[in-house]
């Protein structure tokens, strides 16, 4: 994927930091205000992750993967 700005890795935290925030929401670990945050940012990990895109990396010029073609 040529819009991709997130490494493999990168990648693959996100998700598991995701999936751990929604347990943590929305299984009654916490509850409240703080799990609803807690699931809403865990819900935002997992899709970025899995897309390999992440608007805020776009926005602050981020990029944890090598660019195409560039020499490192």
């Amino acid at each position: 994927m040529s819009f991709a700005n997130e490494a493999g890795w990168d990648r693959v935290l996100r998700v598991i930091a995701g999936i751990v925030l929604l347990y943590l929401g929305f299984g009654g670990v916490i509850v409240g205000t703080v799990g609803t945050i807690l699931a809403i940012v865990g819900i935002i990990l997992v899709l970025t992750g899995l897309v390999g895109w992440c608007p805020l990396y776009a926005v602050l010029r981020i990029r944890t993967n090598r660019k195409q073609g560039a020499a490192i």
